[in-house]
C-alpha cells in the first residue's frame, strides 16, 4: 500500500485518468484539483474553478478523456482538454437542489447525476445543439439520491437514497442508443422504470456497486449494514449486519468479493457466493497493537487532557487517520480489481494492493 497527502483538508471525492497518471480530487470546497505523478510525487497541474459551491461529485470518462463535475450550487459541468486547459461546459440538469453524486456510463454517451431534489438528472449529448440536455427519473424516490452506478449494459442504474431505499432504474435513451435487450433485472426497459425497489435497507444508501457481470447489485447503509440482490435468484436480498462504524463506500473487485470503507477508517472484505451466503472476511488494515489497550477510558481521556501535545498522532492504528469517503479503482477491472484507492476525511489518499487468496479446504 502507499499513502499520499493532499493537505489538512478533508477530500470528499476522487477519480483517476486512464493510465492513472493523474488524479482529480475535490479538498471539500468548490474548486477539483488535478494532480500528476512525477517521481514519487504528486504535483498539481490544474485547477477546475468554475462551481459556486461545494464540490460533491467527479467522474473521468476513460476513453474521451472528459471530466464531470457537480456541486451544491445545482450546477454540473463537462470537462474538455483544449489545448493544455480544461473548458467547462454547463450542462441542463434542471434541478432546484444541491447535486449530491455523478457517475459516467461505461459507454461515456451519457452520465446519471443524483440530487437533493429526489431526482436522477440522466444527462446526454445534443450535437445538433451542441449542449448537454437532461432526461428525469423521479418515480418512487422520496429524499435525496446519495449515490449512482451503471450495470455493464451502459443502460441500467443502481441508486441509493436518504429514504432508505436501493433501486434499479432504466435510464435507457432512445435518442442515442439502440432498444436494449432482457437482462436478468427485466426485459421492459422504458426510460425510468423501476426494476428493482427494496424499500428495507436500514438507513441512508451511502453506496451501491453492480458486480462485474451486473447480475449481482451491492449497497452499504447508516445502521451499518451490507446488503446484496441477486438478479439471478428472483432478486433475492441477503443482507449482513457488521459490527463496525457505518461504511460509506462500496466496491466490487471480483465477482465474489466487495470492499467496504468508511468510518472505521480501514478498507473491509466481504464475499458473496449466493443468497444467505454473504460474509465477513477481514479487515484489510489491521490496526496496530497498542499498550493503551489495557487502560480505562477515563484514565484514556485524562492522559489526553494532561499532556495532548506529547499524545502520538497516529492514535487509530490505522493507515487513514479518519473516515473513508470513497474507493476508486485503479489498477484490473471490477471482474479482477488488483489495485484500488481510498480518499478520506483526513486529506489522504491510500493505493491498496487487493489479491483473492485462494480457498483452503478443511480438513
Amino acid at each position: 500500500m502507499s499513502l499520499y497527502s493532499f493537505g489538512l483538508e478533508p477530500l470528499s471525492c476522487h477519480t483517476w485518468n486512464k493510465d492513472r497518471s493523474q488524479i482529480a480530487v475535490s479538498p471539500n470546497n468548490n474548486v477539483a484539483n488535478i494532480y500528476e505523478k512525477k517521481g514519487k510525487e504528486w504535483v498539481k497541474i490544474h485547477e477546475l474553478t468554475e462551481h459556486s459551491g461545494r464540490i460533491t461529485g467527479i467522474d473521468w470518462a476513460p476513453e474521451t478523456n472528459r471530466i464531470v463535475t457537480c456541486a451544491s450550487d445545482r450546477n454540473a459541468y463537462v470537462w474538455t482538454l483544449k489545448d493544455g486547459t480544461w473548458k467547462p461546459t454547463l450542462v441542463l440538469v434542471r434541478i432546484n437542489r444541491a447535486a449530491s453524486c455523478v457517475k459516467w456510463s461505461p459507454l461515456e454517451n451519457k452520465f446519471a447525476l443524483g440530487s437533493g431534489a429526489s431526482i436522477i438528472s440522466v444527462c446526454y449529448f445534443e450535437k445538433e445543439n451542441d449542449w448537454w440536455l437532461s432526461k428525469h427519473i423521479k418515480k418512487s424516490i422520496r429524499s435525496t439520491v446519495l449515490s449512482l452506478d451503471w450495470h455493464p449494459n451502459n443502460i441500467l442504474l443502481a441508486a441509493g437514497s436518504a429514504d432508505f431505499n436501493c433501486r434499479v432504474f432504466s435510464a435507457y435513451i432512445k435518442d442515442i442508443e439502440d432498444k436494449p435487450g432482457p437482462t436478468a433485472w427485466g426485459a421492459k426497459m422504458p426510460f425510468g422504470e423501476v426494476l428493482l425497489e427494496h424499500k428495507d435497507c436500514g438507513g441512508w444508501v451511502h453506496s451501491v456497486s453492480f458486480s462485474p457481470s451486473g447480475d449481482q447489485l451491492a449497497w452499504v447503509a447508516h445502521n451499518s449494514s451490507i446488503g446484496v440482490s441477486d438478479a439471478t435468484q428472483g432478486k433475492e436480498v441477503t443482507q449482513l449486519t457488521t459490527n463496525y462504524l457505518p461504511l460509506l463506500s462500496v466496491l466490487y473487485v471480483s465477482p465474489s468479493e466487495i470492499v467496504a470503507a468508511g468510518h472505521d477508517c480501514c478498507p473491509i472484505q466481504f464475499t458473496y457466493k449466493g443468497p444467505g451466503a454473504l460474509e465477513f472476511v477481514k479487515k484489510l488494515d489491521i490496526p496496530k497493537q497498542s499498550s493503551k489497550t489495557s487502560m480505562s477510558a477515563m484514565q484514556h481521556f485524562r492522559n489526553l487532557d494532561k499532556r495532548a501535545i506529547e499524545e502520538d498522532s497516529n492514535e487509530l492504528g490505522t493507515i487513514h487517520q479518519n473516515s473513508i469517503t470513497q474507493l476508486c479503482v485503479v489498477a484490473g477491472e471490477k471482474a479482477k480489481v488488483e489495485k484500488y484507492s481510498s480518499v478520506g476525511l483526513d486529506g489522504a489518499m491510500v493505493m491498496w494492493d487487493f489479491k483473492v487468496l485462494p480457498c483452503i479446504p478443511k480438513k
